[in-house]
């Protein structure tokens, strides 16, 4: 197979992952590895990579294109670099080229002669200046605001923006978290429109020469409960979760389908909606789990329960107790490796329904295992207002009950059992 001119080197910079992260033989690495290292990365640089195009790069996934940019920038960044230019800079500066060794000794003669030539170009840029310059740019003259096509998901989203008289060649929407998920706009264009394919609330921004100009909210909403089977790039729908049983469950031709699939897959179940300014760092969720599939490539039993707010969320995984090396809990800005921080008390064998109930009081999460804590941390930088919440499983999971309970108010937000509602208890 044609390799892609710059292969090495990349393979250079994912070793230095590798050794950064000490998880062992990325040969070995399976889905749920790949999932928390885009997590992991996600943290530390601000950008998400998603699973699949990690496995790519890895070469887990036939691809024969070379990587972008964007995502050589993030991994060099991730692996200790500022980007991947100044990554390339000191990996071949380690073995210098015949030129360069030709060039070291003159490099005094160099220096003055290019610090010269410098001088003669700040001198002539500063007559002539150099073009349009948006430093100054007022925002309050920019309009900026979206609106979703339907109700649901899949969503559109159309984007409507006035950028007044501003010329840039480097216009871009960003739709959410992931900064390589951008929209690239023209200076006169009026309307942009994005897809968003999971429930949630997202924060557009616009981005003129790499600075943010304006900034929205945009809520999309579940409708209910909704399960996803979470193909990439795009997930298959469930709506009848709730429908055959007195649990949230997917359907048994779903299930059946995960059992055949011989590539590690992941179901998730979603609610999301406006809970009307509930603060998530003062809240009580108790609910009872279940993992209906454990062969394969699904034995570890991975499980996690997340709490999503309006600035951030928190992420809390379950496994059975000889995979919690494997484990992260996500905490607002706090992030715990398994493979460095004990989790082995969130290692919990979810084959028989559990119950779990996640209690935060003012920015400390406790966890507890039928009573028993299991997990306690603080954390600093606020959730926000609670906006949904998501169970994820590898393989396929139930949920018997939840219950939402605001402790600032303590009112209850969710409680529901699943019984359909023309059964009886």
């Amino acid at each position: 197979m044609k390799l892609y001119p710059e292969h090495k080197l990349v393979k250079t910079c994912l070793r230095q992952i590798e050794e950064k992260l000490g998880w062992g033989n990325a040969a070995q690495w399976h889905n749920q590895v790949f999932i928390e290292l885009s997590e992991t990365i996600e943290k530390e640089t601000h950008v998400l990579l998603s699973p699949t195009t990690l496995k790519r790069v890895w070469g887990r996934v036939n691809y024969k294109n070379a990587p972008s940019i964007s995502t050589l920038n993030t991994l060099s960044q991730f692996a200790g670099y500022l980007n991947w230019r100044d990554f390339k800079n000191k990996a071949n500066s380690k073995n210098p080229s015949w030129i360069e060794r030709k060039i070291t000794p003159n490099a005094r003669i160099i220096v003055v002669s290019a610090s010269a030539l410098t001088l003669v170009f700040i001198s002539l840029f500063s007559m002539i200046g150099i073009g349009n310059n948006n430093a100054t740019i007022d925002s309050s003259l920019i309009k900026f605001s979206s609106h979703p096509i339907v109700q649901g998901i899949p969503n559109s989203v159309v984007f409507d923006f006035d950028l007044y008289d501003i010329k840039s060649d480097s216009i871009y929407i960003q739709q959410f978290w992931d900064r390589t998920k951008t929209i690239k706009i023209k200076p006169e264009q009026k309307q942009a429109t994005g897809i968003y394919y999971y429930p949630g609330y997202f924060r557009a921004k616009l981005l003129i020469d790499g600075k943010k100009i304006k900034q929205h909210d945009l809520f999309i909403k579940s409708n209910g409960w909704l399960g996803t089977v979470n193909y990439e790039p795009i997930p298959k729908y469930i709506k009848e979760v709730r429908q055959i049983s007195n649990k949230l469950s997917l359907p048994p031709n779903v299930i059946d389908e995960i059992v055949k699939s011989e590539k590690p897959l992941v179901s998730s179940f979603h609610y999301v909606k406006n809970f009307e300014k509930v603060s998530g760092d003062n809240f009580i969720l108790s609910t009872t789990i279940k993992n209906v599939y454990k062969d394969k490539w699904a034995v570890c039993q991975h499980a996690s329960i997340v709490i999503m707010g309006t600035k951030s969320s928190l992420i809390i995984p379950f496994s059975i107790p000889g995979c919690a090396s494997e484990m992260g809990v996500m905490l607002s800005e706090t992030y715990l490796n398994g493979k460095e921080h004990d989790l082995s008390d969130l290692g919990i064998a979810l084959a028989t329904f559990r119950n779990i109930k996640i209690q935060v009081r003012e920015k400390h999460l406790t966890v507890f295992a039928e009573n028993k804590k299991v997990f306690s941390k603080t954390y600093n930088e606020s959730i926000g207002d609670i906006a949904g919440i998501r169970y994820r499983f590898l393989g396929a999971g139930e949920v018997k009950d939840i219950k939402l309970t605001d402790t600032s108010e303590k009112t209850i937000l969710i409680d529901d059992d699943f019984i359909p509602q023309n059964n009886t208890k």
